[in-house]
């Protein structure tokens, strides 16, 4: 079965933002399934957001979203 976009349902989402771009912390529930995290990174380029692959992340970045995982993480089933 290909992926249907209509049936992702975003349960939470916040972002921590900084001048080099922007990290998403969001849950998500694929057709009524299981809650899942997912961490998303998106870097400016030429003053535009742009996705990217997350990679590793600095202590600051860490730092920046442990708050944000926490909150999502009541969400989570």
């Amino acid at each position: 079965m290909p992926y249907d976009a209509s049936l992702d349902e975003c349960v939470f989402t916040k972002a921590h933002e900084d001048e080099a771009g922007k990290l998403v912390v969001s849950v998500y529930s694929y057709n009524k399934g299981t809650r899942k995290l997912q961490i998303t990174r998106e870097n400016r380029v030429s003053g535009e957001l742009r996705f990217t692959k997350l990679g590793r992340m600095t202590k600051q970045e860490v730092e920046a979203i442990l708050p944000l995982i926490q909150e999502a993480m009541k969400f989570l089933d």
